[in-house]
């Protein structure tokens, strides 16, 4: 009995031993769910589900650059379409989700087609470019800008919500701040419209009357004062300007030449290193423009410009700024001859707010000068100033002369006109009418001083809170907007 009873034992430790090796040997070694090392089930239950995969995500494609541009590669995130150096014919630039477009160096629409409208030159090609509402244009140095030629045209229309933006690849990143300035060049638009440095004995208004525009190698001027140059509408330009050579410098937009037919409605500049607005002759017409942070004079005029602008804000920064006008001229015949109407300049205090010389003849109706060492300054004893209903708050407003020849002019052209005051800025939030602005009665008959105006029934640029053509499409004229 005990020998039949040992053996029986030791064939029971023997089978569960051999159990235990088929299902791999011990705890170390059992298999995690999803492994498929289970010994099959008993027959009769259910089948095993087998494992799910989780579906791979296939990775994000990149968007694709439109017909004309070039993929660069990536700048934060986003495809880099560049323009061509040359554009010739028709070239779209549409508002693709994650496309960014760039220059490189200088970017020509069309080639110089010449001055004279009629007949423009044989061999020259024409280009358009078209440029969609939110699309974003940047450049990367400061020898990057974009230059439209005479006979050729640009066509940026955004909208209050989405505006076309110019501006430096430090820009796109993320890496600007209320002082970065200089990062690109600019834009450029050159026309066909009158000037007055005419070469040799050439005369305004003629084909062969023309000049080479600041800072780039493109000719302006010639005998259409109804060119076309095209739409900048709901459009910023932003930390651009560069200094190509001393004292030669390109701009936030360089407009030489520009005839009536080409369109500037809702136009920033905001930190350029140079001037904001310069005016090169012509007569193109002008409204709600808007320059913030620039460093050297926001609107500039010369060689014989002759449009109007009405709806003009300027604010500059505390840590720069020259002029907010410098309007220029040459004792000749064909002087610049600008008006401006509902214009508010706020000035830093960095220098003298509205700055007259050379000859020049300007008008300004319903304007607000503040925030400056002085608001008016003649520079020339030849120089012509109308001011109607306009209201001066600076530390004083005139900067006489000291006993040259231009002192006290100032004072007797603002007193000859009509409805003007001074006395204690009143503004809001920076730049709209307070009680002082607001009890200067508005001038009527502002059509008649040039037929792209409007009458209001206010000065300045910006009536009451209530009047917001300023908002959603401009940055750095509230904080943390940019």
């Amino acid at each position: 009995m005990a020998a039949s009873s040992n053996s029986k034992t030791l064939l029971m430790t023997l089978a569960a031993a051999f159990a235990l090796s088929a299902c791999g040997g011990g705890s170390d070694n059992v298999a995690s769910p999803g492994e498929g090392a289970f010994p099959p089930p008993p027959t009769g239950a259910p089948p095993t589900t087998p494992p799910t995969t989780p579906p791979t995500t296939p990775p994000p494609t990149a968007a694709e650059c439109p017909d004309g541009t070039t993929d660069v590669g990536e700048v934060a995130s986003l495809t880099n379409c560049q323009l061509p150096s040359r554009i010739i014919g028709d070239l779209l630039l549409p508002n693709i989700d994650g496309v960014v477009y760039s220059v490189n160096g200088r970017t020509d629409v069309g080639e110089d087609m010449g001055g004279d409208a009629a007949n423009p030159a044989p061999q020259a090609r024409k280009g358009t470019l078209t440029v969609e509402p939110g699309v974003t244009v940047f450049g990367s140095a400061g020898a990057d800008f974009l230059m439209v030629n005479r006979g050729s045209q640009i066509f940026a229309e955004g909208s209050a919500t989405a505006p076309v933006v110019f501006t430096s690849r430090q820009s796109v990143e993320g890496t600007t701040d209320i002082d970065s300035i200089g990062q690109w060049g600019g834009l450029v638009l050159l026309g066909r419209a009158a000037i007055s440095t005419c070469p040799g004995t050439a005369q305004p208004g003629t084909a062969t009357c023309e000049a080479q525009v600041e800072g780039a190698n493109g000719y302006y001027g010639g005998n259409a004062n109804d060119d076309n140059t095209g739409v900048l509408k709901y459009v910023r330009v932003m930390h651009s300007g560069f200094e190509v050579l001393p004292d030669v410098e390109l701009n936030g937009i360089t407009l030489a030449g520009l005839g009536d037919g080409t369109t500037i409605d809702h136009v920033q500049v905001h930190n350029s290193s140079d001037d904001g607005f310069e005016w090169f002759g012509g007569t193109v017409n002008a409204t709600h423009l808007v320059g913030t942070g620039n460093d050297d004079d926001t609107f500039d005029t010369d060689s014989g410009f002759r449009g109007g602008i009405q709806f003009g804000l300027i604010v500059q920064r505390a840590g720069g700024g020259d002029r907010m006008n410098e309007m220029s001229s040459q004792d000749l015949p064909y002087r610049s001859m600008p008006n401006l109407a509902n214009v508010t300049f706020v000035g830093a205090g960095h220098d003298n707010a509205v700055v007259l010389n050379q000859g020049t003849q300007v008008g300004y109706y319903n304007a607000v000068v503040t925030g400056a060492p002085a608001c008016l300054e003649f520079q020339s004893a030849t120089t012509e100033g109308t001011f109607h209903s306009t209201y001066l708050s600076c530390d004083t407003p005139f900067a006489d002369g000291a006993g040259d020849a231009t002192d006290g002019i100032e004072q007797t052209a603002f007193n000859a006109g009509t409805n003007n005051a001074t006395g204690a800025s009143t503004l809001t939030g920076g730049f709209i009418n307070g009680a002082n602005e607001t009890a200067v009665p508005a001038y009527a008959g502002l059509p008649a001083v040039n037929a792209s105006f409007t009458d209001v029934d206010y000065i300045g640029a910006v009536k009451d809170a209530g009047d917001t053509w300023w908002q959603g499409w401009t940055c750095g004229l509230t904080a943390d907007d940019c």
